[in-house]
């Protein structure tokens, strides 16, 4: 597979990925090279890397922090950036992100801020980090259980895809990642979700390659609007209400947390119903779409209470503007549509038929 060349960096994959890597760390003769993992890419990842990073004299430190997204926070980034000063981190350094989406996220933002800026290099190693995550440059962490509220969008050196890596995730992880998958066909390619939806007629090997399509689209979207001022937004297809409602169910502890793509998935149904009142989605792209999802997302129960503490956490959403909630809806398939407003009676409307 080519790589891809992003606005300042480049996506390597596979039989590319430890030559673009070597061949970038004996040109840039980093003066220490860090490496964060969380505790099960530190177990399950770590060993293999190592075989095949190539650092010659240069000193390798490895930082381990816990995993889940509960642990994304202002704290551990202290104690990250509190690790780097300790083992003498200068502007020199490089730090290398080895892990899922939380570590790819935070340690884009740890290197961001570090001395005002350090060069990062990110290895994902889940499904949603490979196709979402690691590209693009959004960094961050969130603030309480609200997601991603405090960051910068800052594109590492580069982007290296193993997807190897992928045999250490358990299943619900691959499901995860494969809702982003499925928002890329819907907000830019009506043929690549088609593939998706009928993945029967595919083999395990063609996976390198929907990956590999995944991040093609992605990338030419933030290549076209980097700072997210207009086309970059249709990549929050879903978000609006999928943020929400992961931080709902992280926050309450009679709830059983969700993965980030689980989340994704119920909020791209619920906003799909909403694209049907708002923006003229035929009932037969709902039926599709909805049909489409739920043959790998289950559903998920959402009392009245949950969806009015849910709508509630709306106003946090980084797209509002003046108070104003905006949502990305689709006209079609592979047609979105931004800065959308709709009434909280559509949005308990969409919980209604989503329950139903």
């Amino acid at each position: 597979m080519n790589s891809i060349a992003t606005k300042n960096s480049t996506v390597y994959f596979n039989s590319e990925v430890y030559t673009a890597l070597n061949s970038y760390i004996k040109k840039a003769k980093p003066s220490i090279i860090f490496i964060l993992v969380d505790t099960n890419t530190h177990d399950y990842c770590l060993p293999k890397f190592m075989e095949r990073l190539e650092s010659s004299d240069i000193t390798v430190e490895v930082m381990e922090m816990p995993n889940g997204e509960e642990h994304k926070t202002i704290d551990i980034c202290t104690g990250v950036w509190e690790a780097l000063s300790e083992h003498n981190a200068d502007r020199h350094s490089l730090l290398i992100n080895l892990g899922g989406g939380v570590v790819t996220d935070l340690g884009g933002f740890v290197a961001s801020t570090y001395m005002r800026g350090i060069t990062y290099i990110n290895i994902p190693t889940s499904l949603l980090a490979m196709v979402d995550a690691s590209v693009g440059g959004k960094t961050g962490v969130d603030l309480g259980v609200l997601k991603n509220q405090i960051g910068v969008i800052n594109e590492g050196e580069m982007v290296a895809i193993d997807t190897s890596f992928l045999d250490t995730l358990p299943q619900n992880e691959m499901v995860s990642g494969f809702a982003e998958m499925l928002k890329h066909g819907l907000i830019y390619d009506e043929t690549y979700w088609n593939t998706l939806t009928h993945l029967e007629k595919l083999s395990i090997s063609d996976l390198d390659q929907l990956i590999y399509d995944s991040v093609v689209i992605k990338n030419k979207v933030v290549t076209s609007d980097p700072k997210e001022q207009g086309l970059r937004k249709i990549l929050n297809f879903g978000h609006t209400l999928g943020h929400a409602i992961e931080s709902y169910f992280l926050e309450n502890a009679d709830k059983t947390p969700l993965l980030h793509g689980e989340a994704v998935a119920i909020g791209m149904l619920l906003e799909t119903y909403l694209s049907t009142k708002v923006c003229g989605l035929s009932t037969e792209d709902l039926e599709l779409i909805s049909t489409g999802i739920l043959k790998t997302f289950s559903k998920v129960d959402i009392t009245k209470n949950d969806q009015n503490h849910i709508i509630d956490l709306l106003k946090y959403d980084k797209k509002n503007s003046h108070g104003i909630v905006k949502f990305v809806l689709l006209e079609a398939i592979g047609k979105p549509k931004i800065d959308c407003v709709v009434s909280n009676e559509l949005i308990s409307e969409a919980f209604e038929h989503y329950a139903n």
